[in-house]
């Protein structure tokens, strides 16, 4: 639980680095605001939602809303244990966290194109019409698609690919940052790459936690979904690397991160399913396919901003459908088949299609009610107006610390002397022998 909790700080911090000064609290508090918004929302009745007794659409939210019947004790269903041996409380903590990262994937698809009032809207009804159907229909007792024989190990389907096609079509909806710039030209260089690595660091060790502790237990599973995830997200960065190293002629700090992260997306379904030789294989394919998305992205215009789609949608998506193939029996018990690659194909198709026709529809209507984006003049400085605070300290260069001319130089003036007292006193003393 607090392994995948750390992610969330993680994919801020690799977000908000790859953006430009000027909105890195507006990232970082996206995404914060999730831990705050969802928790409650799970607490309150979205656990419930996922892993009550099956009613169809939903579990049943009388089971467990508020935690009700949730305690020290295994999670019971009917008088029997959902999961052994795990306290009822550790599991919903758990699942909890997953249902945190998800809306937060999304967030660097749309980067600086959605007001805050409107996101904590959208990411509460995203969470309960798209997150709690396809997580009971996979994970919860008797879901639908898991009765059916579809399997994902840690979040391929339910997490990445729903987030993925979702964050798509919030793109298509809300338009290109120079849209909503009002025609401006939006400079797309990462303003801090140390974060971006950083943020990287954070993500692959809580990715342990995430695939690793699908497992519900550390025994023989859990290693091959730890060990397979090193393996493919190593292999993804380096792979990743040498095709930016021969179309680009250097290697990217920023390439060898994204390719780490596109591996430990595309090994998440299948984790505890596959031998490592699958996993190296699987990070092979990962850094090829993703790389060729996040290309074919820029072709066709999207303004997917951290190539969300590319590496976690379509990286959760091939991840996926590769479990069908490569699976082991040794490992997680599945046996490969063409009937099993059917199924998951059918499962990520579903995944894709619905909450990218939600997200089109419920951003339309929420459009007719409330602005959406920033206006023009609130993305040029889109953390004073969206949050009235600045990342950076201002300077004495005529610019508010992030990059906008219109800074009071006066003032800038003013502020830095003001945490340099020895500067003042020396000012101070200028003055005073001038007199």
């Amino acid at each position: 639980m607090a392994l995948v909790q750390l992610m969330l700080p993680g994919l801020a911090f690799f977000y908000a680095g790859l953006l430009q000064a000027n909105s890195v609290i507006t990232m970082i508090m996206q995404n914060f605001a999730c831990m705050g918004v969802v928790t409650v929302l799970w607490f309150l009745g979205g656990f419930s939602l996922c892993f009550g007794s099956d009613q169809g659409f939903f579990g049943d939210i009388t089971d467990f809303w508020g935690f009700k019947n949730v305690n020290g004790e295994p999670l019971m269903h009917d008088g029997v244990a959902f999961v052994d041996d795990i306290p009822g409380l550790a599991f919903a903590g758990y699942q909890g966290m997953f249902a945190v990262i998800t809306p937060a994937l999304m967030t660097g698809a749309f980067a600086d194109r959605i007001r805050f009032g409107p996101y904590l809207f959208f990411i509460s009804v995203w969470l309960i019409f798209i997150y709690c159907p396809f997580c009971h229909w996979i994970w919860g007792p008797s879901g639908w698609l898991g009765v059916w024989g579809v399997k994902d190990f840690a979040g391929g389907i339910v997490v990445h690919t729903t987030a993925g096609f979702s964050a798509l079509a919030a793109v298509h909806v809300l338009g290109s940052r120079q849209e909503v710039a009002g025609g401006k030209k939006i400079d797309s260089t990462p303003h801090s790459i140390p974060f971006v690595a950083l943020g990287t660091g954070l993500l692959w060790f809580g990715w342990f936690g995430f695939n690793g502790g699908s497992a519900l237990a550390a025994g023989s599973n859990s290693a091959f979904a730890a060990m397979n995830s090193e393996i493919a997200a190593s292999t993804s960065l380096l792979v990743w690397v040498f095709i930016e190293w021969a179309r680009h002629g250097k290697p990217s700090l920023v390439g060898l991160c994204v390719g780490a992260i596109a591996g430990l997306a595309t090994i998440t379904p299948c984790a505890g399913f596959v031998q490592p030789w699958a996993a190296f294989v699987i990070g092979i394919s990962a850094a090829i396919f993703c790389y060729g998305c996040c290309e074919l992205v820029r072709v066709l215009g999207w303004d997917d901003a951290l190539d969300v789609w590319g590496v976690h949608g379509m990286g959760g998506a091939l991840g996926s459908i590769l479990l069908g193939c490569l699976c082991d029996a040794d490992v997680g018990g599945l046996e490969p088949s063409w009937d099993q690659v059917g199924k998951q194909t059918a499962a990520v198709l579903l995944a894709a299609a619905v909450p990218y026709l939600f997200t089109v529809a419920l951003l339309f209507l929420m459009g007719k009610v409330v602005r959406l984006t920033p206006t023009p003049e609130e993305m040029t400085r889109l953390d004073q107006a969206l949050h009235g605070e600045l990342a950076y300290t201002p300077t004495l260069k005529g610019q508010d610390g992030v990059g906008n001319p219109e800074f009071d130089v006066e003032q800038g003036q003013e502020q830095e002397k003001a945490a340099n007292p020895l500067e003042k006193q020396q000012e101070q003393a200028t003055q005073d022998a001038q007199l």
